[in-house]
């Protein structure tokens, strides 16, 4: 067990999963994914849990990947061994998100079944603005959920999306108060854990069969582009910027 993933499980058999890292707004250090990981293998293994709901402690999701734990690791990295256990997880998911939900918190969110989102909602994938590209399956995922023509937008403006906003494209299924999201996401998860796990895990299954061959492709892709772009002067000087709280100047490099 990792403090920086909290675990609870009801007697309806739903497993909630907080990630538990609020001063860095939850973003996500290797030990935290191996957490991630290493919780749904249980989940997905233990008869007693029907469903699993996602949220962040304190007033973020999650911010993504935490660029000071991100070194080299030996065989796959915790962040790719973590994507793939949820890509694959067998069970029905319903995430809870508030405030920020951004890289690997916006895109960990399209590979939940139900989203629902607090009003406080501020959800990004920046990946052009950082001068990489997407991750989690995500240049799949986000047309296979919206469109291709509204995902091509998005993921080429880096802009921020608001709780109407996710909503309104489909990223998000619904959006309250941010007092009540978790008390929410929570009904519902046990709404959906009332059936019989054998008909809710061969029922995910028939709906994410057509899907799954598609995003481990997309996986594969997004692995190499970010080998490509991750270092290159576009990249470092997107971080620097961010460092120096001031806008990249990525004009210099088209001279």
């Amino acid at each position: 067990m990792s403090d920086t993933l909290l675990q609870q499980l009801d007697d309806d058999g739903v497993l909630l999963l907080t990630l538990n890292r609020p001063k860095k707004k939850n973003a996500f250090n290797k030990e935290q994914w191996l957490a991630f990981r290493d919780a749904l293998v249980a989940a997905s293994e233990n008869p007693r849990v029907a469903c699993v709901v996602i949220t962040g402690a304190g007033s973020d999701f999650s911010s993504g990947v935490d660029l000071n734990d991100f070194s080299d690791a030996d065989g796959e990295h915790p962040f790719e061994v973590s994507a793939k256990a949820l890509v694959d997880f067998d069970k029905p998911v319903v995430s809870a998100a508030k405030g920020v939900a951004v890289g690997g918190g916006a895109t960990l969110l399209l590979h939940t079944d139900v989203v629902y989102v607090g009003h406080s909602l501020r959800l990004r994938f920046p990946f052009t603005a950082l001068g990489l590209v997407p991750e989690w399956g995500s240049s799949y995922q986000l047309q296979a959920i919206i469109g291709a023509r509204k995902a091509a937008e998005i993921m080429y403006t880096s802009e921020w999306l608001n709780a109407e906003k996710a909503v309104d494209l489909g990223i998000a299924s619904a959006s309250f108060d941010d007092d009540l999201l978790l008390d929410k996401a929570m009904e519902k998860a046990r709404e959906i854990a009332q059936w019989p796990i054998s008909s809710l895990v061969e029922t995910k299954k028939l709906m994410r069969s057509v899907h799954r061959a598609a995003i481990h492709s997309a996986m594969g892709g997004e692995t190499e582009g970010m080998a490509r772009l991750a270092g290159s002067a576009e990249n470092i000087e997107a971080v620097v910027a961010i460092m120096e709280k001031r806008k990249p100047d990525f004009k210099q490099f088209r001279r």
